[in-house]
Order: structure tokens, then C-alpha cells, then sequence
């Protein structure tokens, strides 16, 4: 039995996962860390084999205290790190502390702790270069997005999945990274999900990119296999449902206008400003585009992870005027 500390509980897949290690009879003990107070964060109750602790990764010293206190006490053994930054509108230091200095305190102390052996980190699809002159089925290998142009949401990324993949071998801890698809539903940072939510969308006219997207019950069991796993490396996590664009707003009811990309920028920049809405045109251009399909050959070898869980398409209108829909995509 092996104890698991599991950071960013409070979204779907965080709160999914504790729940299914709390269940798990292989698992000792789950310590859950966010930076919501205890009252605001899981919406279940701490019982023996569960600890709720409020922890701001972005400060080195609270790091520090997590895992030489509490987790060497409860002897963790492995750590799942899931919390980032989900707004891309949000940019700065800060960010980039939420995004990638947290990860790599982790890592940094990770090192000849005294009971850690295995750090399992979440990584993005978004990680990826998509291009006409790419493949759109990518496997670990396929180059990165490491343009200077790129926005801070996807630059961050990169950074931390490269700061996890550079200390493979050279710490005592298992390093795992898993670059997942994205997984379709509210409260995941999904930009797809955004982008679907709206009784209208705008996608280039002359282009339908196909997308792979997953479930949250797919991205925990992956998350799950590497867990209990041994051994380290990169792996792509894909989801159940590969189909062009166009299908996925007919699936979810949602009409759509070709546009020039130029228009599409204004229209979605006024969008935001007006509603608050997270999907970002210029984060997705290339990606609406040529598209992105993640290989998950090697995580179904090497893990045994393959989805099974497709998408529950919602039926008569968007998912933001059918509560069901939203359960049921999460």
C-alpha cells in the first residue's frame, strides 16, 4: 500500500481522483492539496485514509513544509501534481510561479526525500507544434511548441513539461510525464468546452481540423496507471473521440459561421471583454487550422492505459442551457 500526494484537487479531475485513490484499497493514505481554504475545497468529508491541506505552491518554504512535514509523516511515496493556472488570459510572474516555479520546488525536493519515490506530472496536448508541414497524429517525440511567439499559457507549459522530462534520471524520484488530451467539460480549462458553450462559434472558413478530446474519467484512470506504475518517461493520454471539427458542433448543438481568422480574433477578443469567456482564438489558431491528434501507442504498451470512456454529446443546444449535458460531459 503506497500513500499519494495529489495537488489541484479542487477541479473535476483533482476531486475525481482523490475520490477514486480514496476508494482504492492499494492506497494507504491521499493527502489533497489547493490553495482554497479546507470549508471551499473538497465537497466530501477528510475521514482516516483522507487530508485536506490549504497550501500556496507558489512559495518555496510552504512546499518545503508540505513534503518534509506532513508527507514525510504520512510517508508519501508518490506525488501527483495537477495544479496550473487554467485562465489564459491571465499573464505574469505570478502566473508563471503557478505554472511552472511550483512544479519545480516539487522536483527540487523531491530529491532524496526520505519516502518520495515517484513524481506523476500532468502535462497538455497544447505542448505540441502544429503546422501544415507536421503530422497531425503526434507521438512523444513530435517537436514542441517552443516559438517565442507562442502566449504565455502554452510557453509555460512547455517550460514545465521540459523542467519534469530534464530530470529524468538525475534525481532519486520517478519522474512520469503525461501530456493529456483535453478533457471536454466545465471547470477543466477546456478550451474547447468554451468554445462550444455559445449558441454560435466561428471557425476558419476552408478548414476542419480533426481534435481528439477525453473524458475526466479517462484522464484519472491514465493518471491512475501511473500512479501504481514503475519506471518514467513521457506519454501521451488520448481520448476516446477523434472527429473533424464541424462534427463536434453538430454533436454538441452548436451552430457555426466560417469566418476569415482576422475576424474571428476581433470577435472573439469583444466576446471576452463582454462575457468573460475563457477561449482564446490566437491560443488555438493553429490548432483550428491543421489540428492534433495525440498517439497513445506507447501509454497503452508500456502502462496499459487506453480510453474508454467516448463523450456523451449533448442533443438539442449547448451545453451551458442543459445542466444534464454538463454532467454528463464531465
Amino acid at each position: 500500500m503506497i500513500s499519494v500526494l495529489v495537488t489541484g484537487v479542487t477541479t473535476p479531475i483533482g476531486e475525481r481522483l482523490v475520490r477514486s485513490l480514496v476508494a482504492d484499497t492499494r492506497v494507504a493514505h491521499v493527502l489533497a492539496v489547493a490553495l482554497e481554504p479546507q470549508e471551499q475545497a473538497l465537497p466530501f468529508a477528510q475521514g482516516n485514509r483522507l487530508t485536506y491541506l490549504s497550501v500556496d505552491l507558489t512559495r518555496t518554504r510552504r512546499v518545503h513544509e508540505l513534503l518534509f512535514g506532513p508527507a514525510r509523516d504520512l510517508g508519501v511515496e508518490v506525488v501527483v501534481h495537477l495544479s496550473t493556472h487554467r485562465d489564459p488570459h491571465k499573464r505574469g510572474r505570478r502566473v508563471h510561479m503557478a505554472n511552472v516555479e511550483a512544479l519545480r520546488s516539487i522536483l527540487d525536493l523531491s530529491h532524496r526525500h526520505p519516502t518520495i519515490r515517484r513524481v506523476v506530472v500532468r502535462s497538455f496536448g497544447v505542448v505540441y507544434r502544429v503546422s501544415m508541414e507536421l503530422p497531425v497524429l503526434v507521438t512523444e517525440d513530435h517537436p514542441l511548441n517552443l516559438g517565442g511567439r507562442a502566449p504565455q499559457y502554452v510557453r509555460d507549459r512547455v517550460e514545465a513539461d521540459l523542467t519534469a522530462c530534464a530530470r529524468m534520471g538525475l534525481t532519486d524520484a520517478e519522474i512520469v510525464v503525461l501530456r493529456c488530451a483535453e478533457a471536454l467539460g466545465p471547470g477543466n480549462g477546456s478550451q474547447l468546452f468554451d468554445y462550444l458553450d455559445a449558441p454560435v462559434a466561428f471557425r476558419p472558413g476552408g478548414f476542419d481540423p480533426m481534435v481528439n478530446v477525453a473524458t475526466v474519467a479517462d484522464i484519472v484512470r491514465g493518471l491512475e496507471l501511473a500512479t501504481h506504475g514503475s519506471g518514467e518517461g513521457v506519454f501521451n493520454i488520448p481520448g476516446w473521440d477523434t472527429l473533424p471539427l464541424s462534427a463536434c458542433l453538430r454533436k454538441w448543438g452548436t451552430s457555426s459561421i466560417p469566418l476569415p481568422g482576422s475576424v474571428i480574433q476581433r470577435l472573439y477578443n469583444l466576446r471576452h471583454l463582454t462575457t468573460g469567456s475563457e477561449f482564446e482564438y490566437g491560443l488555438n489558431h493553429q490548432r483550428m487550422h491543421y489540428g492534433l491528434v495525440l498517439d497513445g501507442s506507447r501509454a497503452r504498451d508500456v502502462l496499459g492505459y487506453s480510453p474508454e470512456n467516448p463523450v456523451d454529446w449533448p442533443v438539442g443546444g449547448p451545453a451551458r442551457r442543459d445542466p444534464d449535458a454538463i454532467r454528463h460531459a464531465r
